[in-house]
């Protein structure tokens, strides 16, 4: 614990730090995956007798994955994981419900901490969600489950406030790294997923080491292959203008999911509320609403019970199938209406789970369906090769743009095929889709800079300063006490008295010729109280625009040692335009902090 007092240099307690939580979200990262991965196998494969698809298997053996024999079986199964996650999760830690991402992030900028407790109730009702069919990922409560020892290392070494949030944000993007065995992404999204429009720098070397540890462990377990298997993709330049309208597609289809998403979380709240029906069951309605559709879509046809079965669980095993073009075009364009719906009743509902996963879904099948179509009407133009092109793009454009982590989500990806030549044309598609969404976002808790994080109150006073105009907080000219050169001190000193102000400019035909302080009249008390203003006054100005910012006044302030300063005219200095005080830039920046 040495390493950790005032003296530590900042080398050792990176590198301490990254360690620590890379060993801790490699072995949390691989006991919840074989959670998930037992979990999966015993109520969809032994249960429900339903072979799922899975990410990582070669075409010949995901060939062979079978639906259910009995579609029925999902309702129960799906109830049970929902009903027991609702209820684990609403006794023991409400804040463990619903997409961990995002109260990872809201830990970041707000509480600074997580409490212990959520670690294992995070992890126990994210596998009873996912594994029973809920539709959600494991990126989310991974991060969620890293970010939280992290949390509880800061209080283990009593790490300052600042140390803490680091290492909060150190620990979403090892957790994700580890999972998807995609470090270099990871770690820049550590970075990069807390803001809009930032990036918390200092997060990224500890989320370096932090990530290549956790990726070891992990790999060394699970291997270190791609988390989707090769498949033939062949892509050139003349087809970028394609990948572009990709982009364009992907941003339409991100945003329905945000607004879906939100609605459905709106909706569930609002009606447990009104008919004061406990939390606890909300998962479980869900739930309920989500078996049925399964069950009704894949009594229509072939081609929607795979669609539907394709809504359920995170989903990785149909990006393997289309990557394989092993999807019909039918299939591929039910999907991301489908994945939607069933993801935000999933963790709308307040189900365990995180948002990624069914994000690279949606925007896979997106790809792959306008692929299809390419390839139907300008076969010579997007031949067979080039469709499992456009299903990772497709992942990379929509998660990218509606999770503002663009550069992140687009070398994760990258780096979960495995095929580092489609970053040419990704970068295309998900600039489109990047500027398209603009500022919506699935991740409601992530502020537009650092300037608006708590994370980083206090340290941004230049910044708020610098974005406030002085005729925002100054009194205006209409609402000044001015005086006259042939004002007399003695009637100065009253006004004071009554004002309760020490200063004041003073006007002369209508323009700006001094100013009198208390400070400038004391100098003259001993001498007479009837001096004239104009014999005390300070003559040699010292003014400020009214367009200048808070913090260039304060600045002047400081340099010469006033507490008043005039606001002039921008293109007319003898024009006075109101009067500036120390107190009442204090006054404006409290408000804008307090907005």
């Amino acid at each position: 614990m040495r390493y950790f007092t005032g003296d530590t240099s900042y080398f050792k307690k990176t590198m301490l730090l990254g360690i620590m939580i890379g060993l801790i979200s490699g072995f949390g990262a691989l006991f919840f995956f074989w959670g998930l991965k037992y979990g999966s196998l015993f109520f969809m494969d032994w249960i429900v007798n339903y072979t799922v698809p899975r990410e990582g298997q070669t075409a010949a053996q995901i060939a062979g994955w079978t639906p259910p024999i009995n579609i029925w079986l999902i309702l129960p199964v799906i109830s049970f994981g929902a009903l027991l996650s609702g209820i684990l999760v609403y006794t023991f830690a409400p804040e463990a419900e619903g997409h961990g991402t995002d109260a990872a992030i809201r830990a970041f900028h707000k509480e600074g901490r997580i409490r212990p407790r959520v670690v294992i109730v995070k992890a126990v009702s994210s596998i009873l969600t996912i594994s029973t069919g809920g539709s959600a990922g494991r990126e989310g409560p991974t991060a969620q489950i890293s970010a939280g020892f992290g949390s509880v290392m800061s209080d283990v070494f009593k790490l300052s406030e600042h140390e803490r949030r680091i290492a909060i944000a150190t620990g979403i993007g090892a957790g994700i790294a580890t999972i998807f065995k995609a470090p270099l992404g990871g770690a820049l999204l550590a970075a990069e997923i807390l803001y809009y429009r930032d990036f918390e720098s200092e997060a990224v070397v500890p989320a370096f080491l932090a990530s290549i540890i956790g990726y070891s462990i992990f790999g060394y377990f699970e291997g270190y292959d791609p988390i989707f298997s090769g498949a033939e993709i062949s892509w050139n330049v003349t087809q970028i203008p394609f990948f572009l309208v990709l982009g364009v597609f992907c941003s339409a289809f991100g945003l329905l999911y945000i607004k879906t998403f939100y609605s459905t979380r709106d909706l569930f709240s609002g009606f447990f509320t009104k008919h004061n029906i406990p939390n606890h069951f909300k998962p479980l309605a869900g739930a309920v609403i989500i078996g049925l559709l399964v069950i009704a879509l894949a009594h229509i046809s072939h081609d929607t019970m795979i669609a539907a079965l394709g809504g359920l669980g995170a989903g990785y095993g149909f990006i393997q199938l289309s990557l394989y073009n092993m999807l019909p075009l039918t299939v591929l364009l039910l999907l991301p209406f489908i994945k939607i719906i069933t993801t935000s009743l999933t963790i709308g509902s307040g189900g365990s789970g995180g948002v990624f996963a069914p994000g690279l879904v949606i925007g896979g099948a997106v790809g792959g369906a306008l692929g299809m179509l390419f390839h139907f009407f300008i076969p010579e133009i997007i031949p067979l090769a080039t469709v499992p092109a456009f299903v990772i793009v497709g992942m990379i454009s929509l998660f990218g743009g509606i999770s503002n982590a663009p550069i992140a989500v687009m070398i994760m990806v990258v780096e979960m095929s495995g095929d580092f030549s489609l970053l040419v044309p990704a970068m295309g598609a998900v600039a489109i889709s990047t500027i398209l969404t603009g500022d919506s976002t699935i991740f409601r808790e992530q502020v537009p800079t650092k300037a608006q994080s708590g994370a980083h109150r206090g340290e941004y006073n230049v910044e708020i300063l610098e974005e406030i105009p002085a005729r925002e907080a100054m009194t205006k000219k209409e609402d000044l006490i001015c005086i006259s050169p042939s004002d007399s001190a003695k009637e100065v000193i009253k006004i004071m008295d009554e004002s309760l102000h020490t200063g004041f400019p003073v006007i002369e035909n209508g323009k700006l010729v001094g100013i009198v302080t208390l400070r400038n009249i004391r100098k003259e008390m001993d001498n007479s109280e009837d001096v004239e203003i104009e014999e005390i006054m300070v003559r040699e100005l010292v003014t400020i625009n009214s367009s200048s910012s808070l913090e260039k006044a304060l600045s002047v302030m400081m340099s010469n040692a006033i507490h008043h300063l005039p606001v002039v005219d921008d293109n007319d200095p003898e024009k006075l335009e109101g009067f500036i005080t120390s107190t009442d830039i204090m006054r404006a920046y409290t408000k804008r902090m307090n907005q």
